[in-house]
């Protein structure tokens, strides 16, 4: 969960994972690995990625919410 949030925030305020590593000073392969779940952050490098990205340390754990299904119909089924 963290590591989708780190992605979704970090794609979301237009940065690479090599960006966000210069911001952090840490290797890209670091954010990488946090990203994929490999990684397992301290609250203190959470804390420097929340500052990183200009986030809410909380967003990192905020639940995704399930996308609602929509079936499309054809026009002989209305």
């Amino acid at each position: 969960m963290v590591g989708r949030n780190v992605r979704r925030l970090r794609i979301a305020v237009g940065l690479s994972q090599a960006a966000l590593a210069e911001r952090m000073g840490v290797d890209r392969a670091y954010v990488s690995g946090l990203e994929l779940g490999q990684r397992n952050p301290t609250i203190v490098t959470l804390w420097h990625i929340a500052k990183a990205l200009g986030v809410k340390l909380r967003q990192f754990f905020d639940e995704e919410k399930p996308r609602q299904r929509t079936r499309l119909t054809t026009q002989d089924e209305r």
